[in-house]
């Protein structure tokens, strides 16, 4: 059966649900997050078929609720060009001339940088001894980070252990490499790699120097937001943005599968249902955008150009809610709770709570989630935008177990049913959410 046969087959049986009932169906549920996360869409890499397929498939359920193209949009996708660099070979390290035969690259871009081993460090607290290759110009300070900050382009080789193997699962199993927009020129670029002890001695060396090569080509590719508007009933009382990211890992080195259910198939399902009831319902007061993203994975771009190239002025959207990961529950808080990230930095949540919201401020400030996901993007352009999440760092977090069957089906339920209210409410209400004193991010 092929892949346009089974994506006609879902649509058919997952809309003629939708028409027949408004709560929230576990059955429903659980059809969106097998089709998004099975094996037929590969992960939904970021900029590839897969994830325009998924992109299609969530315009198609958005525009059979009833919903309509959004202002200045002639359909339901925008499609969005972007340059992706390929690796075309294994990465190359020559220290002092000689090869060097255990080089995994974890980041970086593609071509030739060589240099001094000027600096000896630690990327960070806790890991092993790493090294940086800086040009023979440079001046470094005894600071990694400022040193690469100030530089621009250099290569930090770390040892391999557990942490640079984690590095590459969380790719995708696979390096790094950058994207861009198309018409954009791309910016001075560091590199990673991981080496084995043995290296890690030659490279430490008094005087040794290194040359990293990263072979790669040019693919020019597209990623794909999905879009549609429920209008408002008062063309003044501006509109609600509510968002998900549709991508995911895609397919790894060695062919393996990385489905994505949690991350983030289950906050696409969220904005599918929460779209649905919303149109079934009475029109809003304020119009709703609904919105997936593409190539969140890859550096929020689906986010990042929408915020460029809005269908409506930004100056008009009161909030946006973005929903990620909500497959599981959060352990620091109580059983039926979500946290929103950067919940202090805008009087969006307390509000929300005030009718009903299962909402807590996010326990993890360390793991700074606010500016890791689509929410950033409009934040950083003055809209006041929160991501409503459950618990994204369990085991199952960028690997292949990323499955339906690892999401807990009745926690994800419980969320979207309590996410409906408040954000009926919120569609019909004056009130318009604020920044909080230095909650605005400006970089």
């Amino acid at each position: 059966m092929t892949r346009a046969i089974i994506l006609a087959l879902v649509l058919m049986t997952a809309g003629g649900v939708a028409q027949a009932r408004s709560d929230v169906s576990p059955a429903r549920v659980r059809a969106h997050l097998d089709f998004l996360a099975g094996p037929e869409l590969r992960g939904r890499g970021s900029a590839t078929p897969d994830e325009a397929v998924a992109a299609a498939y969530v315009a198609s359920q958005l525009q059979s609720y009833g919903l309509q193209r959004a202002p200045g949009m002639t359909g339901f996708l925008q499609r969005i060009p972007v340059l992706r660099q390929v690796q075309a070979a294994p990465a190359e390290l020559l220290i002092d001339g000689m090869a060097a035969n255990d080089v995994t690259l974890l980041r970086g871009a593609g071509g030739v940088w060589g240099g001094k081993v000027a600096v000896l460090g630690h990327v960070a607290p806790g890991t092993k001894a790493s090294v940086l290759v800086v040009p023979d110009a440079a001046a470094p300070s005894g600071d990694i980070a400022k040193t690469r900050a100030d530089l621009g382009a250099s290569v930090t080789i770390v040892a391999a252990d557990a942490n640079s193997r984690r590095a590459t699962e969380a790719s995708g199993g696979r390096p790094s490499l950058p994207m861009s927009f198309a018409d954009e020129v791309p910016g001075a670029r560091n590199a990673t790699v991981a080496v084995g002890p043995a290296t890690m001695a030659r490279l430490q060396r008094q005087g040794a120097t290194a040359v990293l090569s990263i072979p790669f080509t040019l693919s020019h590719d597209v990623t794909t937001n999905a879009i549609a508007y429920l209008p408002g009933r008062d063309p003044a009382a501006g509109v609600l943005l509510l968002t998900a990211h549709l991508d995911h890992l895609g397919v790894g080195a060695d062919g393996t599968i990385w489905p994505g259910a949690n991350d983030d198939a289950s906050g696409t399902v969220a904005l599918l249902e929460i779209a649905r009831a919303m149109a079934a319902g009475k029109a809003p007061r304020r119009g709703i955008l609904f919105v997936a993203y593409g190539s969140e994975e890859r550096g929020g771009f689906g986010s990042r150009w929408f915020g460029d190239h809005p269908p409506v002025p930004l100056s008009q959207i009161a909030a946006n809610i973005e929903f990620e990961m909500i497959g599981a529950r959060v352990p620091k808080l109580a059983a039926d709770r979500l946290m929103m990230t950067g919940y202090e930095r805008s009087d969006l949540g307390a509000a929300l709570r005030a009718h009903g919201a299962l909402v807590d401020a996010d326990p993890y400030p360390e793991q700074h989630y606010f500016q890791r996901s689509d929410n950033y993007a409009l934040a950083l352009r003055g809209v006041v935008a929160h991501t409503v999440s459950g618990y994204g760092e369990v085991d199952t977090y960028h690997t292949p177990l990323d499955t339906p069957d690892r999401i807990d089906g009745a926690f994800m339920v419980r969320a979207i049913e309590s996410l409906m209210k408040p954000i009926r409410w919120l569609a019909d209400s004056r009130f318009t959410p604020t920044w909080a004193k230095g909650g605005r991010p400006t970089e």
